[in-house]
């Protein structure tokens, strides 16, 4: 990724306060480059691998990266944020614009049509949005809109206005989220989630999906009916799923697969970045927005208490999990907010220090009153975080059960049981990941800390003085303010430490020789951008 791009993106979000939000996104935008949709079927196809387990992809329920690929490249958002860029332009809409703090008007551009034929109104993006805040699945996004939104209003039939609860500077970055996906009102329920099959998967974006099988394949093709500005470098998008690894990096490395993405060990990409040019292949890298975190059940188990959750803080050392789990791709991570950002504050190495500290642990076990060795179970997803996640948990294990204050018992699930059980308080402690929704800080807070937080109530986390802080920074009319309402909330959070962070990532990526675009999608809002990759000369 360039560097000045990085730079570009986080500067505006470090200024991203009403006064800015209040400007109007007119005119139209070309996320390629070049204007007009080009649905050229003659061109190569791409063929993308990953070991990535995919769920549903309904906007009103898809809340992970899988789903989320799938969506930013078969749907449209009323704004989006282009490759390289930092600010929301139009995208189904043709202008945005606050009409009064509490008050956003798009006006939608004309003769927009979804991939079966059917007209896309401003009917459909209020029943886009009505439908994700009743339905609120407790693996969906609805948390993203769920503290803004009082009402959406179809004005008329290119008119849709949105009727907040307060002024919210981060709005127009939340219309540009996946999440924000407008899905036809007559083709998708109202009060549940549609099923998943290769006709029932309806968006206006510049591939429509042809094929739905999570287990082995998914086909996207040129959207015929797509009237919007990205121009396709590829005929077809094949997304081929792999078991485990050592089978997606065979295929990269015979030719098999174009582009094998984000789900490979440490160990293959090191063997790859070593050995990959006899066999036509290169590691493309690219600054990451990515982190991961274990989450607790604060309201019931032997996390239930702050204090050993705090002493379990004392006890981890990022920087082995680093090097000797991850080959150094990954960095040391502790707080949320991901190094880069504007209040990026470190209160977990300035609390817990770096090196795990058995006198502190100790001490905060003894103010909690409970009997040690504490039992606890820990759970991770190999499917979804990578093989590995088993490697990484093991690791916290020993560094947790050394020196004796924690027995853990380490248990894995598949994504899609793992993601409905720890929303409804299965699981004592769980691994989780985070890919920024837009690329404002205020993204690596809420979602976490806000009573609405995005994890459900298997979390319980919930504190009357961090949604009060929350609102104040996403509402606050000057830089300065933002930063001290950042500063406080990272504070408070490594005092009830809900959860604790472990490491930042990068994007990676296994390529063909020949294979072009893909450093263009690398950027920090962390979406791969099917449409931008061309595999004509691909060897």
């Amino acid at each position: 990724m360039r560097p000045s791009t990085s730079r570009k993106v986080l500067a505006l979000a470090a200024g991203g306060t009403l006064a800015l939000a209040l400007a109007a996104c007119g005119g139209q935008t070309d996320d390629a480059g070049q204007s007009g949709g080009d649905q050229d079927a003659g061109k190569a196809p791409l063929v993308f691998g990953t070991t990535d387990a995919f769920g549903t992809v309904d906007p009103a329920g898809s809340y992970d990266n899988p789903g989320w690929e799938v969506l930013y490249n078969s749907a449209q958002t009323l704004l989006s944020i282009p490759p390289g860029g930092s600010e929301p332009k139009p995208d189904a809409a043709q202008t945005c614009e606050f009409t009064d703090p509490k008050t956003y008007t798009c006006t939608l551009r004309k003769d927009l049509t979804f991939s079966d034929g059917s007209a896309l109104t401003s009917k459909d993006v209020k029943f886009s949005f009505d439908r994700m805040l009743k339905i609120a699945d407790p693996n969906g996004p609805s948390s993203i809109f769920a503290d803004q939104l009082d009402s959406t209003e179809a004005k008329d039939e290119l008119t849709a206005v949105f009727h907040l609860k307060f002024a919210d500077a981060t709005w127009p970055y939340r219309l540009t989220t996946a999440a924000a996906s407008i899905v036809p009102d007559e083709k998708y329920p109202a009060d549940k989630l549609q099923p998943m099959s290769d006709k029932n998967i309806i968006g206006s974006g510049p591939y429509k999906v042809t094929k739905y099988d999570p287990s082995q394949q998914i086909v996207l093709d040129p959207n015929e009916n797509y009237t919007g500005d990205k121009k396709l470098a590829n005929g077809q998008v094949l997304v081929q799923i792999y078991k485990d690894e050592k089978s997606l990096k065979a295929a990269v490395e015979s030719g098999e697969v174009q582009v094998a993405y984000r789900t490979l060990t440490p160990t293959l990409l090191k063997d790859l970045e070593d050995n990959g040019a006899s066999k036509k292949v290169k590691v493309v890298r690219g600054d990451g927005t990515g982190i991961q975190y274990v989450a607790f059940n604060t309201q019931k188990g032997p996390f239930a208490k702050k204090e050993v959750r705090q002493a379990a803080a004392a006890l981890l050392d990022r920087k082995t999990i680093a090097s000797q789990v991850y080959n150094d791709t990954v960095s040391p991570l502790y707080t949320m907010v991901p190094k880069g950002l504007p209040g990026h504050v470190e209160n977990f190495k300035t609390v817990f220090g770096e090196q795990p500290d058995l006198t502190k642990a100790k001490s905060l076990v003894q103010q909690a009153g409970v009997t040690t060795p504490i039992s606890a179970q820990l759970w991770y997803s190999p499917d979804h975080y990578g093989e590995a996640s088993a490697d990484m948990f093991a690791e916290i294990k020993r560094q947790l059960e050394d020196g004796g204050l924690f027995k853990i018992e380490l248990k894995s699930a598949s994504w899609e049981q793992y993601k409905k059980d720890y929303a409804v308080g299965a699981y004592d402690g769980w691994q989780l990941g985070w890919y920024p929704d837009f690329p404002d800080t205020d993204n690596y807070l809420s979602p976490f800390y806000a009573k609405n937080n995005f994890i459900g109530e298997g979390y319980g986390y919930s504190n009357p003085k961090m949604d009060e802080l929350l609102t104040q920074e996403k509402s606050a009319t000057t830089k300065d303010e933002r930063q001290k309402a950042f500063e406080e909330i990272q504070t408070i959070a490594a005092d009830d430490v809900p959860v604790i962070p472990l490491w930042q990532d990068s994007m990676i990526a296994a390529v063909r020789d020949g294979v072009t675009g893909v450093e263009d999608t690398f950027d920090p809002l962390y979406t791969f951008r099917f449409w931008l990759v061309d595999t004509s000369k691909a060897q």
